[in-house]
């Protein structure tokens, strides 16, 4: 990735919750019918850390993405963001939550009617505010994801992996206090998928936002665990064999509706598990 101007620190900064953490899930439970898909589900994210979270197709990440956002009510349990219940929230209330939370979707989700800085403002917009102040911030993170040259254009004309880096920018622009990622490297080819790592990881040490990450790529997570963004080159560069990255990184294994695994690089990798040692082999 070439090098551009980072925008200043305070434009994208997180803001730390008196909560202590960013979200919390206290023996959460959901079902479909007849079939479950968590059962007593807990763990904490910690402000400004990043979980990657893990399993086979079907094992639950995108719906306990779901649950989060308050898209979804659990069977039983308690869901924490930011300090606040969503489990008891009202629409109202889950609405002004949601705009503290930003998500990015595989399918990118792009309007595609819409051109790229109507699809990055959008929420802006809604919100009222002036034109001129919705583009500073547009080209803003544009300029963060290196994409400032796709102002003008629509959706159609970008590759997958450039669509994918606009609806991170369009995730951050209302400096959200906690990104949830749903599979963002999915469908790309290895080089693409890098990109959109080395993204990630950007946002998470430059910002130290607080982010959910599901993935179905272990390689992204273990890079992220073992890398950091450097702003002086604007690249991630490897850290030193056996040190894990400064902001805090973890892993969590959902396996037959329950947590199997929650902890640090160094620990999924020692771990002793049968199970665990052959998911990640």
């Amino acid at each position: 990735m070439s090098a551009p101007t980072l925008p200043s620190e305070n434009a994208i900064a997180s803001v730390v919750s008196p909560s202590g953490y960013a979200i919390e899930f206290d023996n959460v439970s959901i079902a479909f019918d007849e079939h479950v898909v968590l059962d007593g589900i807990s763990f904490r994210l910690q402000q400004g850390e990043t979980k990657a979270l893990f399993g086979v197709a079907g094992s639950g990440k995108s719906t306990l993405l779901k649950l989060a956002m308050g898209l979804l009510r659990p069977d039983s349990g308690r869901i924490y963001v930011l300090g606040e219940e969503v489990t008891c929230m009202s629409e109202q209330q889950l609405f002004e939550l949601r705009r503290r939370v930003g998500i990015v979707f595989q399918e990118s989700a792009l309007f595609d009617s819409l051109k790229v800085y109507e699809n990055v403002g959008f929420r802006l917009t809604e919100e009222g505010l002036p034109a001129e102040e919705i583009e500073r911030r547009v080209r803003e993170v544009l300029r963060f994801v290196e994409l400032e040259r796709t102002y003008d254009m629509f959706p159609s004309e970008l590759s997958g992996g450039m669509r994918r880096r606009v609806a991170i920018a369009r995730a951050i622009i209302t400096e959200p206090e906690v990104l949830l990622y749903d599979s963002p490297t999915g469908g790309l080819d290895p080089v693409t998928s890098n990109t959109i790592v080395e993204l990630i990881m950007k946002q998470r040490d430059v910002y130290k936002t607080s982010a959910l990450l599901v993935t179905h790529r272990l390689q992204d997570a273990f890079t992220m665990a073992t890398h950091e963004f450097d702003k002086a080159t604007n690249q991630m560069v490897a850290l030193p064999k056996g040190q894990l990255c400064e902001v805090p990184m973890s892993f969590l294994i959902l396996r037959d509706a329950k947590v199997i695994f929650d902890g640090d690089a160094h620990e999924l990798a020692t771990s002793r598990d049968e199970y665990i040692r052959e998911y990640i082999s």
